[in-house]
């Protein structure tokens, strides 16, 4: 049977976020069902709910930092059951046999992904919806256990920000002994400046704002430098094995690609729009420099992501809000007012619904 769900959608790029009623879709036999506890609110869910990117669909339930309890499951799901803490990322689905679905990094789907909210389901064509609601099924491959311990409401951003700045990394081998430049300091940034510290690298923060300085070695950074001051940017030139740019913006990236080794690797993770002012190729030949790009992590990496976590104690500063704060929530994340992410506790849509 279809389950009620409250929510809050986007209704149109400029309306305010507003309650909406809708019913999940029956459970497959592959399904999990899972009544959501927290949501994380990203930058992305802000872009998507403002047709920012111009491939929105209305109305549209954001959220892909979703934390939950199992209700019931599939005939054909064994690794979940009843009672399980599960999490819910970026994707709820991939086609399952290209060359990347194989390999475990389906969000390199060659067929393209099913985002967790504004896709066409695989199956029916309906559009996805997401977790500022109370309610999802999601199919087993794409849902994650919460590892013991783990502080779920501080863990629900990990299912994105955690990934996104966990996956890079490991993928490129960052380890003790490296030198490890974050350009950045939100809700990526300090995830990047944790994680790279757990990996045993030695972590510098570079940001445009003095204020971040103490907030940044608060969160393990080793050395913070203002990138707006040039004595400190001139000073930090080949020195680094690797930047973790988390930056959404465009921004000049010549300066950090300037403050890299020979074979340094400079890894976008935040900006989806061109790159502008436009890269120097002397600064990537002349050093045999890399420019890279990462997206968030498979399904199994994903997983492990959540267990390095909750092995080293990593968690996300988070905020919590209440649903109704939802739209007050976007304004400050425009204006940068949040430390680092908010998280909305589902029980009170839940209680408002009742």
């Amino acid at each position: 049977m279809p389950t009620p769900t409250h929510s809050f959608a986007a209704h149109a790029p400029d309306k305010p976020l507003a309650p909406f009623d809708f019913e999940r879709r029956d459970p497959r036999a592959d399904d999990v069902s899972i009544e959501i506890l927290y949501c994380g609110v990203c930058h992305s869910d802000l872009h998507f709910a403002q047709d920012d990117w111009g491939m929105s669909s209305f109305p549209v339930v954001p959220g892909h930092e979703i934390v939950g309890r199992v209700t019931s499951v599939g005939p054909e799901v064994k690794d979940f059951a009843e009672g399980d803490l599960v999490g819910v990322g970026c994707m709820v689905d991939s086609c399952r046999h290209c060359e990347a679905c194989e390999d475990g990094l389906e969000q390199y789907c060659l067929n393209g992904m099913t985002m967790t909210y504004g896709s066409p389901d695989r199956h029916d064509e309906t559009l996805t919806q997401g977790g500022y609601s109370t309610f999802v099924v999601v199919s087993d491959r794409f849902v994650v256990k919460m590892p013991d311990g783990i502080d779920l409401k501080s863990a629900a951003p990990l299912l994105c920000a955690g990934i996104t700045t966990y996956s890079p990394l490991k993928h490129y081998g960052v380890k003790a002994g490296h030198k490890v430049g974050v350009i950045g300091m939100g809700g990526l940034g300090h995830m990047g400046v944790k994680l790279a510290k757990a990996f045993g690298a030695e972590v510098t923060l570079f940001t445009r704002s003095e204020s971040k300085i103490e907030e940044a070695k608060s969160n393990g950074a080793d050395h913070v430098i203002v990138s707006t001051d040039e004595a400190q940017m001139e000073a930090a030139a080949h020195s680094f094995d690797f930047m973790l740019d988390t930056v959404p913006v465009q921004h000049d990236i010549n300066p950090y690609l300037n403050a890299l080794k020979y074979d340094g690797t400079h890894i976008m993770v935040g900006l989806l729009e061109p790159i502008e002012p436009a890269v120097e190729g002397f600064n990537l030949i002349f050093k045999r420099r890399v420019l890279a790009g990462s997206l968030i992590g498979g399904m199994p990496e994903t997983q492990e992501m959540l267990d390095f976590c909750a092995k080293h104690g990593i968690t996300c500063d988070v905020e919590m809000i209440d649903a109704n704060y939802i739209n007050e929530a976007f304004k400050r994340m425009q204006q940068g007012d949040v430390r680092y992410r908010f998280v909305i506790d589902m029980a009170s849509l839940k209680d408002k619904a009742a």
